[in-house]
């Protein structure tokens, strides 16, 4: 065999072993998982050497190829789920990539983030040639030396069933017969199935509903006259609070905080509500607080959504309130808002007259949205509302991150010019783990302060807030098998609205402990509207 042809088919061999192994190398974290018999190259080897006609085998070289890097790439993707969102990746709701990209183009620039993908995308189309060359040099050379090439073959087929059934390792946790690329599709069908009978339990669920047909008249008596703010905290997770390295500064501020509202008149009582998601899709969380169903996916929530359940936000409106949804992220018409919650008015970042200078993904400072949502909603003589607010200035990246100003001083938010400059950007935050966790801290501890002025500076005593985190930050902030819990707390100047839920027993203050209740998030409608609603 000539030189060149020898190095060819060594090429050529290393990528057959080596590549359909990767997914498997992927899921363990380590390169120990390259060093193992793959199964998928054994298997089309003797496929191509079934078929005479060569156009049949290069089609079936180039199925295997990309078979190999859908395998690769599913690998890939569910590890960045684990790592963030601390979940396996689901096939059945491929939305939230283009949610995950959104988040990374307004981290590190759209240009970027779009540069990145094709150039991954080139990388995946080569791999998938590659390895489509690797099968047919491979099935070419044993074609040539029919004796040798087909006993070498058997040999290596031999020793990989040999290896399967006597449960041979190379490592301690790596069996050296593998299959590792099928094993990875094989899982992600799996999930894919498993999401699909979920959505369809959750759809026949969502038609089960024992508060649809009580009248509004009976609804929310305990609530009457007041003003109910549902104030969602982005990221804001039982981390913020214990057991990290930057707990100790959101503990100080929400320390300050209780002693402010309480010398205001002020009383709160806090725990804890499970999430249905973690480290982002933020919208699961508001659609499993409102309709009292456990949404844990986007394909579930696009099933729930195209429903009438009835949420939060409609039974107020049918008891007489003024529904009001503030996103101030959104740029765009939000069809749900009107299709499934039904609120009469959505605040989003092209109607809150902010001509402040943008903060990232968080373009306007939390602060000015309380103010921009008091000034509009609140003003003397309006008619009671109930509204969700969504803070943002805590969202991943976390830089740059607004400084609080005097209320008074927030006008049209040009006041906060000149400070996204007065801070690291979010790339330089991102260049070290304490950095990252750091960012994130400051950032909660200021949309808490957001919170505090807001709740100092309005003058409504009718006002009940039910402030909570949407879910854990990522797996970088949280740690390692972090829980989905968040901190929820409901804060009044009536000593009735908190007499209401003294069944609760959840703990006084704004600091949840570790004996304070926990509740799945999906059980929190049902539990408020039976604690203010007494007919």
């Amino acid at each position: 065999m000539p030189t060149r042809e020898r190095m060819a088919l060594i090429v050529a061999l290393v990528l057959l072993v080596a590549l359909p192994l990767v997914p498997g190398a992927i899921e363990a974290g380590s390169a120990l998982g390259l060093v193992r018999l793959p199964a998928e190259s054994l298997v089309v080897i003797l496929v191509l050497s079934l078929i005479p006609a060569r156009p049949a085998r290069i089609a079936v070289a180039g199925v295997f190829g990309a078979l190999v890097v859908v395998a690769i790439a599913l690998a890939a993707i569910d590890r960045v789920y684990r790592t963030t969102l601390s979940t396996s990746f689901d096939p059945a709701d491929p939305q939230s990539l283009g949610d995950g990209f959104s988040v990374v183009a307004d981290a590190i620039g759209a240009a970027t983030a779009v540069a990145g993908l094709v150039l991954l995308i080139g990388v995946g189309v080569a791999l998938g040639s590659a390895l489509a060359w690797a099968a047919l040099r491979t099935d070419g050379a044993i074609r040539r030396h029919r004796g040798t090439g087909r006993a070498a073959l058997t040999a290596v087929t031999a020793a990989w069933i040999v290896f399967a059934l006597i449960g041979s390792q190379t490592t301690a946790i790596q069996p050296a017969a593998a299959a590792a690329s099928a094993d990875t599709i094989g899982a992600a069908v799996s999930r894919a199935s498993t999401s699909i009978r979920a959505q369809s339990a959750l759809e026949r669920a969502s038609a089960v509903d024992a508060y649809a047909s009580v009248p509004p008249s009976a609804l929310l008596g305990g609530l009457r006259g007041k003003d109910v703010v549902v104030v969602f905290i982005e990221s804001y997770g039982r981390a913020a609070v214990e057991g990290s390295s930057f707990s100790p500064g959101v503990d100080a501020v929400l320390q300050q905080g209780t002693a402010a509202l309480s010398k205001d008149g002020y009383g709160m009582r806090s725990a804890w509500l499970t999430s249905p998601t973690f480290g982002g899709i933020s919208w699961l969380a508001h659609s499993t607080l409102q309709s009292g169903l456990w949404i844990t996916s986007q394909a579930a929530y696009d099933k729930v959504t195209a429903t009438q359940r009835l949420t939060l936000a409609d039974v107020f409106r049918r008891a007489g309130w003024k529904t009001v949804s503030d996103v101030p992220r959104d740029t765009k018409r939000w069809d749900v808002g009107r299709s499934f919650y039904h609120y009469e008015t959505l605040l989003d970042a092209r109607n809150v007259g902010y001509r402040g200078p943008s903060f990232g993904y968080a373009r306007i400072p939390d602060q000015y949205t309380f103010k921009a949502f008091a000034d509009r909603m609140l003003a003397p003589g309006h008619r009671p509302v109930f509204a969700d607010l969504d803070l943002i200035s805590s969202h991943t990246p976390w830089a740059p991150v607004p400084q609080l100003v005097p209320w008074s001083q927030l006008g049209d938010g040009s006041v906060f010019a000149g400070q996204p400059q007065q801070g690291p950007s979010a790339q330089a935050v991102w260049e070290h783990t304490e950095t990252i966790r750091d960012a994130y801290g400051r950032s909660i501890q200021y949309s808490l302060g957001a919170l505090f002025s807001f709740l100092q500076n309005v003058d409504d005593p009718n006002l009940v807030v039910i402030a909570l985190g949407d879910h854990q930050a990522s797996t970088i902030v949280s740690g390692e098998n972090a829980s989905h819990d968040v901190p929820v707390s409901i804060i009044a100047r009536d000593p009735a609205v908190l007499g209401s839920i003294d069944g609760w027993h959840w703990q006084d203050g704004l600091q949840p402990g570790s004996p304070a209740p926990v509740w799945r998030m999906d059980a929190f409608r049902d539990r408020f509207l039976s604690a203010f609603s007494p007919q």
